[in-house]
């Protein structure tokens, strides 16, 4: 076999141990489940097996889930069939992990799993048709079913076995939030049997195994099973299910169908036996597949953005280097951030301030950031002084000798970015890169004061820095190819995911959001009631409403950009209707969370309320008649996706799989569309233009779609059939 080993002991327990060789983890692929299958029947069938453990040769990992690229592959194939026969199929795919687990439980022999490390989706859901689960007592051992959150659901009796096993108060937050038990957890709830050191773990699966309590049989299939909380009709099961369906409303608005249908599984599939409860599963697991939210959301949230975590958008002909000391210009919130995440993966940086004593306040930035981790059982205390040493803090341009790569991350100013620049090249190595932490001035403007353009590139970092996952990389008319395989190796290695935009004002992200907070603006000044803004917003699924958004990225900081770029496109600068509300908050010094006022007023904790004065930018008074929701999720949406498609009629990104992952990475865009491209093509083009049309004919220029856009609806196109950017398995 490929995937797995077996050795019979003296005792007639099979050690079988899943390996999949050139993988760093295993994962459930289409080759595993023949293998599973195979091993089922010879453990049922051989004599001389009297049970069985299994275990996994990697090293902190028992297995990472289903190969969701072998599914998205699978997907793009069942494309072309009619809807019953790929129905058909699809069922028949979903099904057979489902059949094959069945059968492991059912051999009449007892199995024991023996969980080194994490087991995620599928690879939990094989230990849950163990008989007996032993963990190993370790940080990376958890246990897990985040399929939901990438639009998926457990196919392989996830929604059966766990609240069978541990109630569905407890199952509920694994399997619809994608929480993870440690091992602690996981036997105080009743997940698993023993949590025990790592190099015991088989030997205590083996004696389980031997002593066999339950007999080679589930607690499902003996006689007098009950559901641990109470069947779904009992008092108890009545309780939980009838909060759980609100309670999901309020969380996901209706926007996320593998959540409603997990809740569906689980309601449906406690009712009935276990081998009809699977079929459930299996049946949901089907219909969410059909469904384009879950489409849309599995090719971009993991297969694109896995892609692009490789380096795919790496130029062609430039292979990866390793980045190794890096400096950073700048020690206040963002320069200080992108220090801590350049230590965490093992960089040296050296880190630049106007004095010692701004310099020493930014790495204080990350040993704070590092102790948090010690407190939380991440770091030891001894890794934790290790990451922060990693960063020397300094005044001194002379310690850019032996960098790589220098990241400027001072305020946006276009003059101190200049001098900046000249300050660096005198210091540094001549084939190191120089990157600029700009969040709207073009890369092309600023690479004017460096003396090789080739070598200087946009890196521009979303703040908080160490919990935003994305980061575009600015390429400018003089940037050189070698600058942007740099800059990737930098930001893979800090494990970000990178796309590469071409240079415009406010490059790609910030353009698209810009659309979202005007949009919020202007319904303000409209009349709309502040609240239906925000819940609107939310409603759309957007993770917050553009007014909090303001006030998380700081309002003051809105009016600087827009300061720099009135200044620097002088007549041609054409004011929104956010100017003069962004205008007033900065003349009244509310700028947001930072100073505890801004749109909300905050309290203590995490307490705030609109501030009770937003009426004033209604410009000709609150509406007495307020729109409705739909509209105000509409305006939303199809700004930002518009703007989107406008900025691949320009060029300034290429691949529909950056936009998409960009989208939702940078700025939350309603993840269940898989991003705002995918929007459009689910939508359609022609559907779309309509709309947008009479969105515009009511609400101005923010509407009007680009030529690209009225030519693919013209044609019946779509961005990904257009311009490629899908993503198969191998």
């Amino acid at each position: 076999m490929k995937h797995f080993t077996l050795e019979t002991d003296s005792d007639g327990i099979a050690l079988v141990t899943f390996d999949s060789p050139g993988r760093s983890m295993n994962v459930l692929s289409g080759e595993v489940m023949d293998e599973l299958s195979e091993i089922t029947t010879k453990i049922s069938s051989d004599d001389a097996i009297k049970g069985a453990v299994i275990t996994s040769g990697k090293q902190g990992s028992f297995c990472a889930g289903a190969d969701l690229s072998e599914l998205g592959g699978g997907m793009a194939d069942l494309a072309s069939l009619p809807e019953d026969e790929a129905k058909q199929k699809l069922f028949d795919i979903a099904f057979r992990l489902n059949a094959t687990l069945r059968a492991l439980e059912t051999c009449g022999k007892p199995v024991a799993a023996a969980i080194n490390g994490i087991a995620l989706g599928g690879g939990f859901e094989v230990t849950l048709a163990c008989h007996y689960r032993v963990m190993a007592d370790h940080p990376k051992a958890k246990l897990g079913l985040p399929e939901a959150m990438v639009g998926v659901l457990p196919g392989g009796g996830g929604t059966q076995r766990l609240p069978r096993l541990i109630g569905v108060m407890n199952a509920a937050p694994v399997m619809l939030q994608g929480k993870q038990l440690d091992g602690a957890t996981a036997k105080m709830q009743g997940a698993i049997h023993e949590v025990a050191p790592l190099d015991q773990i088989v030997t205590k699966a083996k004696e389980l195994v031997k002593a066999d309590p339950m007999g080679a049989k589930q607690p499902w299939d003996q006689d007098k099973f009950r559901i641990p909380g109470g069947a779904v009709y009992s008092p108890g099961g009545m309780q939980v299910f009838g909060a759980a369906s609100p309670m999901l409303r309020k969380e996901t608005y209706g926007n996320y169908p593998a959540q409603r249908y997990i809740l569906s599984c689980v309601y449906e599939g406690l009712q009935v036996p276990i081998d009809a409860g699977l079929r459930i599963e299996s049946r949901y697991f089907t219909k969410l597949l059909m469904r384009p939210e879950s489409r849309n959301m599995i090719r971009s949230i993991f297969l694109s953005k896995q892609a692009l975590d490789k380096g795919q958008g790496r130029p062609a002909g430039q292979k990866g280097e390793d980045v190794k000391r890096i400096a950073v210009i700048g020690a206040g919130f963002m320069g200080a951030g992108i220090a801590t995440v350049s230590a965490q993966a093992g960089i040296e940086v050296v880190l630049i301030d106007v004095d010692q004593a701004g310099a020493d306040k930014g790495k204080q930035h990350a040993v704070d950031y590092f102790a948090k981790g010690v407190k939380r059982g991440k770091l030891s205390e001894e890794k934790a002084t290790k990451l922060a040493d990693l960063i020397t803090p300094t005044a001194d341009y002379s310690l850019l000798k032996d960098v790589d790569l220098v990241v400027e991350a001072v305020f946006e100013n276009s003059e101190l970015k200049h001098k900046i620049t000249k300050m660096a090249e005198e210091h540094m190595p001549e084939d190191a890169i120089f990157g600029s932490n700009t969040s709207t001035i073009p890369i092309t403007s600023l690479a004017e004061a460096s003396s090789r353009p080739e070598q200087f590139v946009g890196i521009h970092f979303f703040s908080p820095v160490e919990k935003m996952m994305l980061v575009e990389i600015i390429h400018g008319e003089k940037t050189g190819d070698r600058a942007l395989s740099r800059a990737v190796d930098f930001v893979t290695k800090i494990k970000k995911t990178p796309i590469i935009v071409s240079d415009t004002r406010g490059f790609y992200c910030n353009r698209c959001v810009m659309r979202f907070a005007e949009q919020g603006m202007a319904m303000l000044s409209e009349g709309y009631a502040p609240a239906l803004i925000e819940n609107g917003a939310r409603m759309a699924g957007m993770p917050m409403g553009p007014m909090e958004l303001m006030d998380m990225t700081a309002i003051d900081l809105g009016w600087k950009i827009q300061q720099q770029t009135k200044k620097d496109l002088g007549d041609a600068y054409v004011p929104s209707k956010s100017d003069p509300i962004i205008d007033t908050m900065y003349e009244l010094g509310r700028y947001g969370q930072k100073t505890k006022k801004g749109f909300y007023d905050y309290g203590e904790g995490r307490e705030k309320s609109l501030w009770p004065e937003l009426d004033q930018f209604a410009l000709d008074g609150v509406l007495e008649d307020q729109p409705s929701v739909q509209l105000i999720k509409e305006r939303i949406l199809f700004a930002q996706a518009i703007e989107a498609a406008r900025t691949m009629e320009e060029g300034v990104v290429k691949d529909p799989r950056e936009a998409d992952v960009g989208s939702i990475l940078a700025w939350g865009f309603a993840p269940y569309t898989g991003g705002v491209l995918s929007y459009i093509d689910t939508i359609g083009a022609k559907k779309f233009v309509a709309r947008a049309d009479q969105l515009a004919a009511d609400f101005g220029k923010p509407f009007e779609v680009p030529a690209l856009l009225r030519d693919m609806a013209s044609k019946g196109e779509t961005f990904y059939g257009r311009f490629g950017g899908e993503t198969k398995a191998a």
